[in-house]
């Protein structure tokens, strides 16, 4: 083979991993900025798409929420299962994301609002330390557990309904454990409201 023609071959496969190799760092960057949903959801099978960044699922369509099991922002045991028969709005965060900070308030005070009703508020802390994550729901006042879950194990279990895949996420879940709402965004308190309370009278 002229040595022109080995050199070309060469040059397109080093080519051609370069390309793949960014395409892959792409994806990872993607999957772990932290950043708003800009795609909008298609209107099929049961899911009616919001405002680009909201998904509500009709109850007849719903997929089941994985029982989150682990450790929360003092090391105790937690897991979703002990509130069985409530509501559940499970909000992943981390003090290293602006929008994070500031919904919390938002979402503190409506814990509070919703406390008693059989609407149970939980976090999931992911991409950092224990310690981190403590120091900032401790500064917030943060009134609701906390999974400690660095490496963002935890978002897997979604990965059959309506995955995660951008923080902060809020999953708003009905009280037979089906998913019932996806909002990748800083929540809007009155829209989060109203999707709760959609959520707890059955629709």
């Amino acid at each position: 083979m002229p040595l022109a023609t080995t050199c070309s071959a060469r040059l397109r496969r080093v080519a051609r991993r370069s390309i793949v190799a960014s395409l892959v760092v792409t994806a990872v960057a993607t999957l772990n900025a932290c950043s708003s949903a800009t795609s909008t959801d298609a209107t099929e099978g049961g899911y009616v798409s919001g405002d680009g960044s909201i998904t509500v699922v009709a109850p007849s369509e719903r997929e089941e929420a994985p029982v989150l099991e682990g450790t929360d922002l003092d090391g105790a045991p937690l897991s979703t299962a002990q509130f069985e028969g409530d509501v559940l709005v499970v909000n992943i965060w981390g003090s290293w994301c602006p929008p994070c900070r500031k919904e919390t308030p938002d979402l503190i005070a409506m814990a509070d609002e919703f406390s008693g009703q059989g609407v149970q508020f939980v976090g999931i802390a992911i991409r950092e330390g224990r310690t981190a994550s403590k120091a900032f729901a401790s500064n917030f006042g943060m009134n609701y557990p906390s999974f400690s879950d660095s490496g963002g194990e935890m978002l897997i279990g979604f990965s059959s309904s309506l995955p995660a895949v951008a923080v902060p996420t809020t999953y708003v879940i009905d009280a037979q454990g089906r998913v019932a709402v996806r909002y990748m965004d800083q929540v809007d308190p009155d829209t989060l409201r109203e999707l709760v309370i959609d959520v707890q009278e059955g629709r």
